[in-house]
């Protein structure tokens, strides 16, 4: 790909969802006042407008207090929702780390797992029998390999994930918040892995509530508030700006009334 061609282009995005004004103390209330046009719908725009573009080899942080639209804008980026205004134009095979154990069958064991997820991703059997060794060792869970995922930790969970969304070398790998409930030990094991993937061509983008990690591994930054872009580019400048505003927010919030 020609690397002034993004491989992400996010254009006038906006996701509006509807939200319902009542609360109903069950389904069957909610649906017989459904049923009677009784039921009024607020408005709330998870994203309003947010236009930038992610260029190859990038290595993006998004930042945003929470309900700032960071998670609606990784769903959007995915496929797996439709914006309701404008267009991102994605030019790459995407790895997505969305939301831990998307794509795994809690029922079902590691190594049933490691075969399920692979094939979500689409991978052929053949292909991830060929890595299934080195993504046991990464993820270090050789001694629960047929145990039920529902018995595993958060934290193994998202061992298991992030091992098999990396067997190989996608254009985009995408990690929200993976990597908050790992050991640390585990997670500079994995930031060395995503860096590993950027020097080999990967663009990835990183949801973290750290601003030290953000800092640490991220070139560019999107700072999302309140589902619009406040702030975009070089990390520095702007997670310096981020951490002033998160003093002040976090000050504002245990002032009394």
């Amino acid at each position: 790909m020609d690397s002034k061609t993004p491989i992400i282009s996010i254009e006038n995005v906006s996701m509006r969802f509807n939200l319902a004004k009542e609360k109903h103390e069950s389904l069957k209330e909610y649906f017989i006042a459904l049923t009677h046009g009784g039921i009024r719908f607020d408005e709330f725009f998870a994203l309003k407008d947010v236009t930038f573009d992610i260029m190859p080899g990038d290595f993006y942080g998004l930042i945003g207090l929470n309900g700032s639209g960071k998670s609606t804008l990784l769903k959007i980026i995915s496929g797996v929702y439709k914006p309701s205004s404008g267009k991102v134009t994605v030019r790459g095979t995407i790895a997505p780390l969305i939301e831990l154990g998307a794509g795994f069958d809690m029922d079902l064991t590691a190594r049933e797992n490691i075969f399920l997820n692979g094939t979500v991703l689409g991978y052929t059997p053949k292909y991830i029998r060929s890595k299934f060794d080195e993504i046991v060792d990464f993820s270090e869970l050789k001694d629960f390999l047929d145990v039920p995922l529902k018995n595993y930790s958060s934290g193994m969970v998202a061992r298991l994930a992030f091992a098999i969304a990396t067997m190989t070398k996608p254009d985009i790998l995408i990690a929200d918040e993976i990597l908050s409930v790992g050991d640390f030990l585990f997670q500079q094991k994995c930031e060395k892995r995503m860096a590993e993937l950027m020097s080999g061509g990967t663009t990835v983008i990183l949801v973290s509530h750290s601003i030290e990690q953000i800092e640490r591994m991220c070139n560019k930054v999107a700072w999302l508030d309140h589902g619009h872009l406040r702030r975009n580019g070089p990390t520095g400048p702007i997670a310096e700006e981020y951490r002033h505003f998160k003093k002040q927010d976090s000050m504002k919030a245990e002032k009394p009334e």
